[in-house]
């Protein structure tokens, strides 16, 4: 029998462009969805199996992805696992592709006997060109099936490899996983807290009680980027509700979310959303930007015998 996976998800200024493409195999659903959002878009999605989810899209994508509603957000690959809360915002309204593969936890937990506990960490990357690459095989086999299930089967299974932790023991040379929890709380505290000034990474570490090496290595481990270019989408992050809610100009707007000078707040917000801030702020005014209202819907598919 094939596992049939049950999420739910609420969205508005998100909807499909297309039907629902997927393929089933023991132990697995992958759907291939074709979707379009309005700037300023978002969605909350739950799930009761484990998911990895990869945006296919060879630029910045116009969906990210953030572990909680005011979280700040990352794309393109994300491992979410069973009964983790995700959300989704649009930063450009334009089309896009993602690959969703739906997981029977009780089957993986038999592939990875070593270190099943990789299940239960959320992981978020900003990139992983060649788990991209291998995500797009898998899409192509789910939209024109070609192969017998062990192709599909297989491009999953070393898909997962690339972006979930390896397990067994650490080398003793090389720093041991990713930050915990607490730490990556007490970090993003302190980013969020002192945005308006330059922050050191020494100061980071002290946050999470590691060295400067160590924590480097381990921030990017747990978030997919280096913590310079997280502390950055947090300040664009910052400069979208000032450039919702003030009228402050962009030179005020650089000084309070922690940007040199005009230029560069425009550099760094182009490089994150695509635009620039004038334009984004036009855009906002004009209404593009949903601010309220609801398209609730729970997504259901076909079910396979």
């Amino acid at each position: 029998m094939v596992f049939r996976p049950n999420m739910t998800a609420f969205t508005e200024g998100i909807r499909p462009v297309g039907p629902l493409r997927w393929r089933g195999w023991t132990g697995a659903v992958a759907d291939l969805w074709d979707a379009t959002g309005e700037q300023g878009g978002r969605g909350h999605y739950a799930s009761p199996d484990p998911r990895l989810v990869v945006v296919l899209s060879d630029d910045c994508p116009p969906i990210r992805l953030a572990d909680r509603a005011d979280g700040p957000t990352i794309g393109k690959v994300a491992f979410i696992p069973a009964n983790c809360p995700v959300w989704s915002r649009i930063t450009d309204s334009r089309p896009f592709r993602h690959l969703d593969l739906h997981l029977e936890r009780t089957a993986l937990e038999r592939r990875l006997e070593d270190d099943p506990r990789a299940l239960d960490h959320l992981i978020l990357l900003d990139e992983h060109p060649r788990a991209e690459r291998l995500a797009a095989m898998l899409a192509a086999e789910v939209e024109e099936p070609s192969y017998d299930d062990l192709v599909p089967e297989s491009l999953a299974m070393a898909l997962l490899g690339m972006v979930l932790p390896r397990s067994g023991p650490p080398r003793p040379s090389a720093p041991r996983g990713g930050l915990t929890p607490a730490q990556l709380h007490r970090v993003l505290d302190v980013m969020r807290a002192e945005l308006h000034r330059k922050l050191s990474v020494a100061e980071l570490a002290a946050a999470a009680g590691l060295s400067e090496s160590w924590f480097a290595h381990a921030f990017r481990e747990t978030t997919g980027v280096a913590p310079a270019r997280y502390l950055t989408r947090l300040r664009v992050e910052a400069t979208q509700e000032f450039l919702r809610r003030t009228p402050l100009s962009l030179s005020e707007v650089a000084t309070a979310t922690g940007f040199s000078d005009q230029s560069h707040l425009t550099r760094a917000f182009r490089d994150v959303t695509g635009t620039t801030p004038a334009a984004w702020r036009r855009n906002a005014f004009a209404g593009r930007i949903i601010a309220a209202g609801s398209d609730q819907g729970r997504q259901d598919r076909p079910r396979q015998a």
